[in-house]
């Protein structure tokens, strides 16, 4: 089902520029860092039971550590100065809320594989044990963003110790499609945030 116009209007605020057919996409920093911190702060002793304290505490500096602030202004800054056609700061909902929002908003179809997406091992073990899907989890300070020369740009960020990669492409066509492995399947409206199934209220 379609947005109607102001739903439509008011997604499009959110999003800096529009996607254009043919634009690269890329995810610069790991995905749902901002989630996994919070999990491990909130499920430390839980979380005690599988892992050592070491790993714990490094997964809740993840965004620290990697440059992930909320507002991560120098990724920001670096997709404005390489001409990126549009740049979205992910949020609730995580990588997939971001990349349904920027397509939306923008009009356009997509490819994409899950298996490009930055992401850390601690954040892919602490989700394991929680049943958390973390591309759909907070990723505040991470971005999603459309340009040309998508590769020129990921060994750019690459160079400034930001994780990052190229994970789809758009297209003029209707279909927005996500790849893991051989399987496709095609990118759903956004569900809540996975940290409101684990009773956490987002402030």
């Amino acid at each position: 089902m379609k947005l109607g116009k102001k739903a439509l209007e008011a997604l499009q605020a959110e999003i800096d520029g529009r996607l254009m057919p043919g634009d690269e996409l890329i995810v610069a920093g790991p995905v749902a860092a901002e989630g996994t911190a919070w999990i491990t702060k909130n499920y430390y002793d839980r979380l005690r039971e599988f892992f050592a304290e070491r790993f714990l505490e490094d997964a809740v500096k993840l965004p620290e550590v990697y440059g992930t602030g909320t507002e991560n202004d120098k990724i920001w800054k670096m997709a404005e100065e390489s001409g990126a056609s549009a740049r979205y700061r992910m949020g609730e909902g995580g990588f997939l809320a971001a990349l349904w929002k920027m397509a939306e908003a923008s009009g356009v179809g997509l490819s994409a594989d899950i298996r490009s997406v930055p992401i850390r091992q601690e954040t892919i073990e602490i989700c394991e044990i929680l049943d958390v899907n973390p591309y759909k989890l907070l990723s505040g300070g991470s971005i999603l963003m459309g340009i040309h020369g998508g590769d020129a740009f990921v060994q750019q960020l690459r160079r400034e110790g930001i994780m990052a990669a190229v994970i789809g492409q758009t297209d003029s066509g209707n279909n927005r499609l996500l790849y893991s492995g051989g399987n496709a399947r095609y990118l759903e409206r956004p569900a809540e945030d996975e940290t409101k199934k684990l009773g956490f209220l987002i402030s």
